[in-house]
């Protein structure tokens, strides 16, 4: 499912996902262009969408937030973090998400 979105890196695993910025409810809501599609509330300005994002993205895959960082995109929706988990772990517990 996500497949395209999880690649190696050496602190565990990057992640690319979309961000919508500026939603009504948070949380894993589809996909976009083989891209998890994460939406949060906080509006992106001075950094706090990405901020929300990197605690949404570590409360979907149980992670403190210290283990989820943003590698890239800071401006941009589309953005790129390294996350401290395997690949395989982060595509299960993406399509536990999904699932639920």
């Amino acid at each position: 499912m996500h497949e395209r979105a999880v690649k190696p890196h050496p602190l565990g695993t990057l992640l690319e996902v979309r961000a919508q910025p500026g939603a009504r409810r948070e949380g894993l809501v589809g996909e976009w262009n083989g891209l998890p599609k994460l939406a949060v509330a906080a509006p992106p300005e001075a950094g706090r969408a990405n901020e929300a994002l990197q605690r949404l993205l570590a409360d979907i895959l149980g992670l403190r937030v210290a283990q989820v960082s943003l590698l890239r995109g800071a401006s941009t929706r589309t953005k790129a973090f390294v996350v401290e988990l395997p690949p395989h772990e982060v595509l299960a517990r993406l399509a536990k998400a999904r699932a639920s």
